[in-house]
């Protein structure tokens, strides 16, 4: 199966470590570039727009030609007002991977190609997947059903071998990965890179809240709902979490007394500055993938790389 060449004989595993949204930042993507595997981080995590640029110069300044390559998500969705701003940062920088992400990549597949970087494009269905490989991607991730954020519903058995039908390219698959068993499982249904990150966000140098680890070392995939009501587009949130802010879900449980004056505190602030509130939304409502439940406990990142290598080599040497 395809690998780039920039990845080939760099990685200790076949494995991105997934850009999260406010919980990605330059100490876990260095930590797990360290470790041997891809970390990734959004643009919009480094809030005000003039942070990306500290930020990609840390972690440049902190990796060397030992280390994995790391990766930025870029939102190219026409909501995002940051896109023109932090695609010329990156150029600035060419940066080696770029994940696009909701939206059309054709562009900044153009602008990411000219100093030799390559795009991964992460998509929910087929549909997508054409329409990337379209745009001239060089990697297409296949985010299927169970995947925490803004997952799709298609099963990985067919998803990852309807793509290999008509796209050549670099394959990567995202959704309930929690192990390195799974890793392996995924280069056997016809992956090249396996893509995780909720195990992630139970890290030690992960940017989320203690609770939100917490919780997902106390939740199971039944705690875990598919859900429009928290950003418009449909994803994998926590109940708790939900109930917690006041987000009533047809199902769920209505919220608790105790949970009214958060819920009044959220509308307060969407009313007053819809930006901001929706980054707020996702301070409040946690988003995790149906794999929490194998998550029970809180590793550094080198940890955690040395134990999923542990288990993909040995489900490797299985026959």
């Amino acid at each position: 199966m395809p690998l780039p060449d920039f990845l080939k004989d760099r990685l200790t595993l076949p494995l991105i470590a997934a850009p999260l949204f406010l919980v990605s930042e330059p100490e876990i993507v260095i930590a797990a570039c360290k470790a041997g595997i891809v970390g990734s981080f959004p643009s919009l995590n480094a809030r005000p727009a003039g942070e990306f640029a500290r930020w990609l110069e840390r972690i440049e300044g902190e990796l060397d030609e030992n280390d994995a390559p790391f990766a930025v998500n870029l939102i190219v969705h026409k909501s995002n007002p940051r896109v023109a701003e932090d695609l010329a940062l990156i150029k600035e920088h060419k940066v080696p991977l770029v994940i696009t992400s909701v939206g059309q990549p054709g562009e900044v597949v153009d602008q990411v190609h000219s100093y030799g970087g390559m795009v991964f494009h992460d998509v929910i269905n087929l549909r997508h997947a054409q329409k990337a490989k379209e745009a001239g991607v060089d990697g297409i991730i296949l985010v299927s059903a169970g995947a925490g954020g803004h997952g799709g519903l298609i099963n990985p058995f067919t998803l990852v071998p309807q793509v290999r039908e008509f796209f050549a390219g670099t394959i990567i698959l995202a959704g309930t990965l929690s192990n390195g068993r799974a890793i392996r499982a995924a280069q056997v249904l016809g992956a090249d890179l396996a893509y995780m990150g909720t195990r992630f966000i139970a890290t030690k140098e992960a940017n989320a809240d203690e609770a939100f680890k917490q919780m997902i070392l106390t939740s199971g995939p039944l705690d875990v709902v598919y859900t429009d009501k928290v950003s418009g587009i449909k994803g994998n949130f926590l109940v708790s979490s939900l109930t917690a802010a006041g987000i009533e879900i047809e199902g769920l449980p209505k919220p608790e007394i105790g949970f009214g004056k958060l819920r009044d505190k959220r509308e307060a602030d969407r009313a007053e500055n819809q930006s901001e509130s929706e980054a707020k939304a996702w301070k409040e409502v946690w988003s995790a993938g149906q794999g929490v439940g194998e998550i029970h406990d809180i590793p550094s990142v080198a940890e955690l790389v040395a134990r999923l290598k542990g288990e993909y080599q040995e489900a490797c040497k299985t026959p």
